[in-house]
Order: C-alpha cells, then structure tokens, then sequence
C-alpha cells in the first residue's frame, strides 16, 4: 500500500487538463504508439469534438521513481465545466490527492476556486501546477503570485509545467511520491469499497468502477451492493489501463473494477458501498448526493418508443450518475420523462447522447427550476412542472431556488457584468480586487434566471474573459405566473413555463416573436399568442400560404375575381377549424433564446 498513489487533476474548463495528462501516461509508457492520440482519456466523440471533458476518466500507471522504487498511480481526469462539478466531487471521494492546474496565460477562474474548496474539504494534499508555461503570452511571476494568495503554499511548491512539449512532467512525478500519501486502510478488516463510476456494456452488463477503502475483493467472491441489497458474484476485477487489465484481486488502497454481470441498471448505483455478503461491513459515508438544478421534460417523437427512451435513459444514468429523471405525460406530446440535470450545457449533452448512442429522436421540453409553493392550507409542495402550479386563490405563496454567483473578470467588462446581472434580478453582495486587473464580483441571483442563456451572454459581452462559478444558496418569495403559449387559441402544454410577473410581458412578446420565425407557414392563418390565465399579453400572426386563384380571370368584372377570393377564403376559415400545427424540435428551445 505504501507504492500506491492515488490523485486526480482538477482546473477550469480549458485549462489543459487532458493534455497534461496525455504527457504522463507518455512518461509512464501506459500507451503503445499504435494506440496514442490527443486527449487519450476522452473516449467520446463528443468530447473530442467539443474539446471538453464530460466524464471524469480513471487509469492506473506504473511509474519507476528515481531511486529505483516501483508505484502505481491511479490518475483520474476530471471535467472543468461548472455543469459537471458532479463528477469531480465524485473523482475527489476516491482519491488522497490532486494536481490543481492553472493555465500560465488565464490565471485562477471560478471554477478552480469552486474546485480547490471541493478538494480541501475532503482534506486531499494540493500540488499547484502553472501549465502552459511555453506560450508567449505567459505571465508566470503574475499567476505564480495568484496561485499563493489562493493556496498558501511556498513559490517552490508551484511546479511549472506545459502539456505540450512536457517541461514539468518529470517534477510533477516526483512531487505525486513525495507529497501525496499513500492510501490508508486495514487490508485484514471486511470489505468497504466505494463505487465512484459505472459504465453499461452491453455485452458483460454493468461495470462498477471501485476504490477499495478497507478490506482486498478477489475474484469469484460473492458481494453484496449495501444501498439495494443485491448479491452477485464477482466474476472478473482488475486494474484501470489503457485496456481493462483482469486481475486475481483487487488490494486495499487500490482503484479498480469489478463486473458482476448485472444486467438490471438499477441494481448499482453511484456512491454505493461494495461488501462481501458473508462478512458485510457498514456503507462509507461522506459521499456527495446530486442535486439537479435545471428540469426539462424529454419526449420520443413517436410515443411507441417511450419504453426504449425508458432503457436509454437507464443506461445512460449508468455513464452519468447526475442524471435523475421521472415518468410524465403531456397533452400535447404523450408519454415521457422529467429529467434533472446540473444545468443547460448538461441538458444539451444528454439529448445529443441519447441521439448518438442509443439513436433515439427526442422532444425536449422549456426547461425550469423547483419551487416551492404554500397552499392556503399552509402545506409546502415542491413544483417542476408549469402545470403543476395551483391558481392564484389556492396558493399563499411562492419560493424560487437563488444561488451565490461567482464572477471573476477584467476590470474593463465589470460595466457590463453588473448591467447583466441586475437585469437577471441579482444584486451585488461583494467586490474583491485580485490584482490591478482582476477582479472578484459575488452576486445573489435566482436560479431561474441563469438555466437559459446567462452563461452565452457572459462570455459575449467579456469576449470570453470571464469566469462563472455557483453555489445554490436558499429560497426566497417570488411573484410568479404561468405563462402559456395558445396556437390558434389551443394551449401547447410543452411551451408553459414559469416566470416572474415583471418579465412576463417581455418574455412572452419574445417567445412568440420567435414561434413566428421558426414555425412552418400553413395553408390557414396560425395566431400565436402568449397568455396569463384569461389575458393575453402578447400575439403574433403567421400569415397563411395562399394560391393565386385569380390567376386564370384575366378579364371580365371584378366581381368574377371577388368571388373566387371569397370562395378561398372561406375554405381557409373551414381549415383553420380542422387543421392542427406541428411545432418543430428547433422551437422549443430556440425560443427561449431571447435577447
């Protein structure tokens, strides 16, 4: 145990995580040249294409330190996105250390801040690494000091590094033995291992990715899954390479994973402790449960493939543990889920996953938060859904999640920042100088109004400069109103939300404005109108596509030509009293979208 080392990296988005450790899987030799390539732990072509890091990947090296003594690294990389915070507060739970990068030319953002806190709660050693020391436009003695201030540590502590050409690699291996400590743990004691990741294979069922806290799990022993009771054998458990490499035992200390053949998703869940049935120990505490910030409904196209949605949303839940969803049904759209997600980059992630990965065509709904509703009775309920909102006379009140919003800008966008703020109706708690030229803004802000497009706009009026972090905070009183949407004076369920009164009319004139661009013209009129209960607050008018029936009267009396018009026109009105509208996929959410 005293040879094991187990760490993950940590960073902002972009910050060169996946590169730096694509440098010590090289140092180590864990790949062959004929299976190297960029972001070597970024499986998905998602992530490659997007250039970010959805899901936190754990390998294991075998590193020769410089005296001649033989470790095993277990390294798991993490994503940066704020939205998947999740994972690495997972990835963190598993590991003794962590490689706080910075990149030599941004400096600290939000969420190395958010990350750095994560990690000192579960007491893991921090090594700070300033990477891309190679660019010209590195100011290392500038984010050498940032790195101080934040950490504490001492300026020789910094190791500087590039995951490009590699400059640091080396050090960085040697401050991992010198500075991480070797795991602790009772190898005689019974079994305690904590699940921190799943993946579904078709072909061999669940795999549960272990970090054995007490105890050694061998092959062919039966566990026991404490959180759902389940018994299984281990048919196979091994070590983390580039490959899955089959093991007689996984020893404590270790990270590792074991295949059960469990075919039934719902049997593993993340965060479960992993015991032998015929000596089980207590659950391990401590790990961190997910709670979903941003709700949307998801829908099949066609309503016989709801059962398939069911099974590709089990699956995927396996590869993405934050993901929580519940069966829902729509006037408008039939049988689907409301699923939770860490917020909207999530959201996209998991449509275009179920799309890829299990081909599955979805309808995804207006996303929204919780709120929590007091009736007249003075009972709380906790609402997802527009529809579930009671009328006005039945409700005393109602809350909406607000969060603590972390800004880390230039002092030259710190205008613009403020302006965009308050108008998402935040207000402005603190103002810390970190340098002459960077600056810290803490914001109370309700949740709902940063789901939608803050994120986009931040980045737009700083010209990507600034930095975003949340925490969610509490609930306060909100005057809030269900805003329908009607085409041709039927409600369409699937475009409710909720918003507050003062944003109402805005909102609505928006939404509709936009339906009117991206709705297909119909051979009748469609009005499009926004509505609070009985009152309507906004309209707009999709003309209809007409046939030029006059074409073949080329002389005569006008009457001849009125009458025809008057013939069509009638035969439109009959239409638009049978003729239903399709509201395309794009819609639901390009509408929200609103400047």
């Amino acid at each position: 145990m005293k040879h094991i080392r187990n760490f993950c990296v940590i960073a902002h988005i972009d910050h060169g995580k996946s590169t730096l450790s694509d440098r010590l899987l090289d140092f180590t030799q864990s790949v062959g040249e004929r299976e190297k390539m960029d972001q070597q732990l970024d499986d998905m072509d998602l992530e490659r294409e997007r250039g970010i890091t959805i899901k936190s990947h754990a390998i294991q090296m075998h590193y020769t330190h410089t005296d001649g003594t033989e470790y095993v690294f277990n390294m798991i990389d993490t994503p940066g996105h704020v939205d998947f915070s999740y994972e690495v507060s997972r990835s963190i739970a598993a590991c003794e250390g962590a490689l706080l990068l910075v990149d030599a030319t941004q400096g600290i953002q939000a969420q190395t801040i958010s990350n750095l806190f994560l990690a000192l709660e579960h007491d893991l050693e921090i090594i700070p690494v300033l990477n891309k020391v190679d660019m010209q436009t590195a100011r290392i003695d500038e984010m050498a000091d940032q790195m101080i201030e934040l950490t504490g540590c001492a300026r020789e502590d910094i190791i500087e590094a590039s995951g490009k050409t590699g400059i640091g690699v080396q050090e960085i291996m040697t401050a991992v033995v010198e500075r991480v400590p070797a795991p602790s743990g009772d190898p005689d004691a019974p079994l305690q291992a904590l699940i921190f990741d799943s993946v579904f294979n078709p072909f061999r069922g669940v795999i549960a990715y272990v970090r054995v806290m007490n105890g050694t799990l061998k092959k062919l022993q039966e566990v026991k899954f404490i959180a759902t009771g389940a018994k299984y054998t281990a048919n196979e458990v091994g070590a983390m390479e580039i490959t899955p490499k089959p093991q007689g035992q996984i020893g404590c200390g270790s990270v590792g994973y074991i295949i059960t053949g469990v075919k039934n998703s719902s049997e593993i869940k993340v965060g479960d402790t992993v015991t032998l049935a015929e000596n089980p120990a207590k659950m391990l505490s401590g790990f961190e449960e997910v709670k979903p910030m941003v709700f949307a409904g998801i829908f099949p196209l066609d309503n016989d493939d709801f059962e398939m949605l069911r099974d590709s949303l089990e699956k995927l839940q396996l590869n993405d543990a934050s993901l929580v969803f519940e069966a829902e049904t729509s006037a408008a759209l039939g049988y689907g889920f409301r699923c939770g997600f860490l917020g909207m980059l999530h959201l996209e992630i998991v449509q275009e996953r179920l799309f890829r990965e299990f081909n599955m065509d979805v309808i995804t709904t207006v996303p929204n938060v919780t709120y929590r509703v007091t009736d007249t009775k003075g009972v709380v309920t906790e609402i997802r859904n527009p529809a579930e909102l009671p009328e006005q006379n039945n409700r005393q009140m109602v809350e909406e999640p607000i969060i603590y919003a972390q800004i880390i800008t230039t002092t030259e966008y710190i205008g613009a920042i403020m302006n965009l703020c308050i108008n998402k109706r935040g207000t402005l708690t603190k103002q810390t100088y970190l340098s002459p030229q960077r600056v810290e803004l803490h914001f109370v802000l309700p949740l709902a109004e940063i789901v939608f497009d803050f994120y986009d706009r931040l980045k737009s009026i700083s010209r990507g400069y600034a930095s975003f972090d949340y925490q969610p905070k509490d609930y306060q009183e909100t005057d809030l109103v269900r805003m329908d949407i009607k085409l041709n004076g039927e409600n369409v369920d699937a475009l409710s939300a909720l918003v507050h009164r003062s944003k109402a009319r805005y909102v609505g004139a928006g939404m509709c404005k936009k339906l009117r661009e991206l709705l297909p013209r119909q051979q009748f009129m469609i009005a499009i109108q926004a509505a609070i209960g009985g009152k309507i607050i906004a309209r707009e008018t999709l003309s209809a596509m007409r046939k030029d029936v006059t074409a073949k009267c080329y002389g005569g009396d006008i009457s001849r030509k009125r009458k025809l018009l008057e013939k069509q026109k009638a035969g439109k009105r009959k239409m638009r009293q049978f003729g239903s509208v399709e509201v395309p996929q794009k819609a639901f959410l390009e509408c929200l979208k609103l400047d």
